[in-house]
C-alpha cells in the first residue's frame, strides 16, 4: 500500500529543519510562496538558514519575515529590488548574497534535482558572475561551469495534492515549484486542496510523488499582491 504523506500540523512538518540548513523555497515574487511553512519556520527561529529562491519576498511577507527575523545567514538569488530591509542586511554585512542570473539559478535547481552535478552556460561570461569559475569552449563559443543546487529541504506551494504526494500548481504559481520540489532532499509541500488518492489526472500532474515526502493542507491563504498597479478611472 503506498505510503499517506499528509501530516497534520506545520510545526511538526518542519521541525527537524535545524540551524544552517540550506532551504529551496518555490515562487516568484509572492506569487506560489509556501506561506504557512514560512511563517512555521519563523516561529520556530531556526538560525543561519542559506535560503535559495528566486527573490527574498517583500519587507513584511514571504521570506521577508525570515530576514526581518535575522534567521538568513545567506541568500541565493536572482532578484532582491523590492526589499528595503534585505538591502539594509546587505550592506551592512549582516547576510551574504549569492547573485545568479535567473535562468541559471532555475536550471542549477533543475540540474540539482536531476542528480546532474554541473553544467555549462553562456550567461556570464565576461562578467563578475564568471570569476573563479572554469572557462571550457565549445564550437567556438566560451561557457562557464555552474553548479547544481540540491538542498537540505524543499517548500513548496501547489494547488491540489492527494495523499501521496503527486501535485497540481494552479497557473502562475507553479514558476519555481516543480524545479524546487525535485531538487530537496526532504520537500514539504502545502496545498490548497488534498483530493482522495486517483482523482488526480495523471496527465496534468506537475510533481509525481517520488520527490514529495510530506503534504500539509494549508487554510486562509492572503495571496497578496507584491505590486499593485491601477488604472486611474
Amino acid at each position: 500500500m503506498k505510503k499517506d504523506k499528509v501530516i497534520d500540523s506545520f510545526a511538526k512538518a518542519i521541525e527537524d529543519v535545524q540551524d544552517g540548513a540550506t532551504i529551496i523555497v518555490g515562487g516568484f515574487g509572492l506569487s506560489g510562496i509556501p506561506e504557512k511553512a514560512i511563517l512555521a519556520l519563523r516561529e520556530k527561529g531556526t538560525k543561519d538558514l542559506t535560503i535559495v529562491s528566486n527573490n527574498c519576498g517583500v519587507d513584511d511577507w514571504g521570506l521577508g519575515l525570515l530576514l526581518e527575523n535575522r534567521q538568513i545567514k545567506k541568500m541565493i538569488s536572482s532578484y532582491v529590488g523590492e526589499n528595503k530591509l534585505f538591502e539594509r542586511q546587505y550592506l551592512s554585512g549582516e547576510i551574504e548574497v549569492e547573485l545568479v542570473p535567473q535562468g541559471t539559478l532555475a536550471e542549477r535547481i533543475r540540474a540539482g534535482g536531476a542528480g546532474i552535478p554541473g553544467f555549462y552556460t553562456a550567461t556570464g561570461v565576461g562578467t563578475a558572475i564568471a570569476e573563479g569559475k572554469e572557462h571550457k569552449v565549445f564550437d567556438g563559443r566560451t561557457y562557464i561551469l555552474e553548479r547544481g543546487i540540491v538542498a537540505d529541504f524543499s517548500l513548496v506551494k501547489a494547488w491540489k495534492a492527494d495523499p501521496i504526494g503527486n501535485l497540481i500548481y494552479r497557473k502562475t504559481a507553479r514558476n519555481f515549484n516543480p524545479l524546487a520540489a525535485m531538487a530537496g532532499k526532504v520537500t514539504i509541500a502545502e496545498v490548497e486542496e488534498i483530493v482522495p488518492l486517483g482523482q488526480l489526472d495523471a496527465d496534468y500532474i506537475h510533481t509525481p510523488s517520488v520527490f514529495v515526502q510530506r503534504v500539509l493542507l494549508g487554510t486562509n491563504y492572503e495571496k497578496r499582491i507584491e505590486k499593485r498597479t491601477v488604472i486611474p478611472v
